[in-house]
C-alpha cells in the first residue's frame, strides 16, 4: 500500500527549475531512498514532503492528506507521526540530549515530566545511546552520538514514518555501518517506513528496498538496486558503475 504519493511536483526558484514533473510512490513499511546527482533536488523534495517548503504545482500526499492544500488542524496533527532526522543532527546546542530529545513532547503533549524523562531514557537506549550521555551537550559528543542523539529525537513520538537526511555523511566507515544496522533494527522493530536520502554507495546497497533517481530535473529511475542498470540515465551508468 502507498503511504506516499507524488504526483507531477514542480519545484521552482526564481528563474531555475529544480524539478519538472516527478513521480514517485512509497510503499508502506519499506526503506526507500531518494538518489540523485548533487543539486538535484533530492533534499528539496524530502522538505517538501515534510511540509518545510512549499510546492510550485502538483501534489504530495501523505497518509491521506495532501500537504499542498492541507489544513493547520491537519498539518499539525501529520507532523505528529513522523520523525526527521538532518543531515548533521540539527540538535539544539543550548539544549542537553536529554532536553534535546524531549522537545517534541514537551512541545505536543501533556505527558508528565516523569513520563517525559521515562521515555528520553527508552530512545536513547533504542539508539545504542548510554544513559550517561543524556546529561551531555552537543559540542561534547561525536558527530556519531550526535546522529543517533538526532535519531532518538525524531523517535520520540512513536512515528510512523522516518525521514533521514544524508544519515551516514561526515561518519567513518565503521560507524557509518553501524548506523545502517541501527536503521534496519528500527524498521524491523518499530514498523517504521523510511524515506532516506543518501550519497553512500554502500548505505544504498545495504539498506534500501526501492529507489527514485533524480537527475535532469525528472526521475529517471524508481524501483530496485538490483534493476537500476536498465536505467539510461548517465548519472546512474556513472555511479552505479
Amino acid at each position: 500500500m502507498s503511504i506516499i504519493q507524488v504526483r507531477d511536483v514542480q519545484t521552482v526558484f526564481g528563474n531555475k527549475v529544480v524539478h519538472n514533473g516527478l513521480n514517485l510512490n512509497i510503499n508502506e513499511g519499506e526503506i526507500y531512498g531518494l538518489l540523485g546527482p548533487s543539486g538535484c533536488g533530492k533534499t528539496t523534495l524530502m522538505r517538501e514532503m515534510v511540509m518545510l517548503q512549499e510546492l510550485s504545482s502538483g501534489s504530495i500526499d501523505i497518509l491521506g492528506k495532501k500537504v499542498e492544500s492541507i489544513t493547520t488542524e491537519d498539518a499539525q496533527s501529520l507532523r505528529r507521526q513522523w520523525g526527521v532526522l538532518f543531515q548533521f543532527g540539527a540538535l539544539f546546542s543550548s539544549l542537553s540530549l536529554r532536553d534535546n530529545i524531549a522537545l517534541p513532547l514537551v512541545e505536543y503533549t501533556d505527558l508528565s515530566t516523569h513520563m517525559i524523562d521515562e521515555i528520553v531514557k527508552f530512545k536513547i537506549s533504542l539508539v545504542g545511546l548510554k544513559p550517561g550521555d543524556a546529561a551531555l551537550f552537543p559540542s561534547q559528543i561525536s558527530g556519531g552520538m550526535k546522529k543517533k542523539a538526532g535519531l532518538a529525537r525524531a523517535l520520540s513520538m512513536d512515528p510512523k514514518l522516518l525521514f533521514l537526511d544524508e544519515p551516514t555523511s561526515g561518519l567513518d566507515p565503521i560507524s557509518a555501518r553501524e548506523f545502517d544496522e541501527l536503521i534496519l533494527k528500527l524498521r524491523e522493530m518499530l514498523g517504521l517506513t523510511i524515506v532516506m536520502v543518501s550519497h553512500d554507495l554502500q548505505s544504498i546497497y545495504d539498506t534500501l528496498d526501492r529507489v527514485a533517481i533524480i537527475d535532469e530535473k525528472k526521475i529517471v529511475y524508481e524501483g530496485s538496486i538490483k534493476d537500476v542498470k536498465s536505467s539510461n540515465s548517465s548519472f546512474v551508468q556513472t555511479f552505479f558503475k
